[in-house]
């Protein structure tokens, strides 16, 4: 299938592992123009000599000037960014009696603001030029609370929230703003998810591991490369008349409607 992505330049954020850089080897598969943004310029030298023939760019998101000059460089280096894909930052698992105001602050930074300061002014230039599309990779602990991800899950949720209005607020002006809700995939923060998990029940990491799976209908964890396949069809104009949606991809595990 012809997606129409080739010579598009993307922006992938936390694009030096896990499903940002699935998204990062998608899109230049698809001819795309790709630059990744991480926070860690070790992952990120290592990303770009795995992947080529993409741009790097080493930020902290969670600053906004960063994000802002992050954004400024790319498109001095590729032109205006088509597509922007936000898949940095994750916020910490704690045990419910060990969060403190604090845990809650750090998982907004982490995982809510990493995603606005720089999807914030993509946004406005994009709605300035009538086009563009932007996928923000959320997460379902935004809409099923977990012991240990309360905080996390409420920055989840928050994002959810600002894909859909964003969305509504956009689209008169030809931007498309979506979502996808990976559930358990085979990445480095899951398993640093299922490591805690396993210390707050006290069992052993393979038990975490089996429990989780065992709760996955499909049977199976996914791969980030499952993932970055959805996200890079709706990116494309394949799926022109989606946006203002969030998409759960976690095999089954919570039946909901909405």
């Amino acid at each position: 299938m012809e997606l129409g992505l080739k010579d598009k330049v993307v922006v992938v954020t936390g694009g030096s592992r896990g499903i940002g850089l699935a998204c990062a080897r998608a899109f230049r598969d698809e001819g795309a123009r790709v630059a990744i943004i991480s926070r860690s310029q070790a992952t990120l030298e290592r990303a770009c000599g795995e992947l080529g023939t993409v741009l790097g760019h080493a930020a902290d998101l969670v600053d906004p000037e960063q994000a802002l000059a992050a954004l400024d460089a790319v498109e001095a280096a590729l032109g205006p960014v088509d597509v922007l894909v936000n898949s940095a930052g994750a916020a910490r698992r704690t045990p419910p009696d060990a969060l403190t105001p604090g845990h809650w602050r750090a998982a907004l930074d982490a995982k809510f603001f990493s995603y606005v300061n720089i999807m914030d002014p993509a946004v406005k230039r994009m709605a300035q030029r009538g086009s563009g599309v932007v996928v923000n990779v959320i997460g379902n602990g935004g809409k099923v609370a977990s012991a240990t991800h309360l905080a996390g899950g409420a920055a989840n949720a928050a994002l959810m929230l600002a894909t859909a209005g964003l969305a509504h607020a956009y689209a008169g002006r030809g931007v498309r703003v979506l979502g996808v809700n990976p559930g358990l995939t085979r990445t480095d923060r899951v398993a640093e998810g299922l490591q805690a998990e396993a210390a707050a029940k006290g069992i052993a990491l393979d038990e975490a591991h089996r429990l989780a799976v065992e709760r996955i209908p499909l049977g199976r964890m996914a791969d980030p490369e499952e993932i970055a396949a959805a996200i890079v069809f709706l990116a494309s104009a394949k799926a022109s008349y989606l946006t203002g949606v969030t998409i759960t991809m976690d095999g089954a595990q919570v039946p909901t409607v909405i």
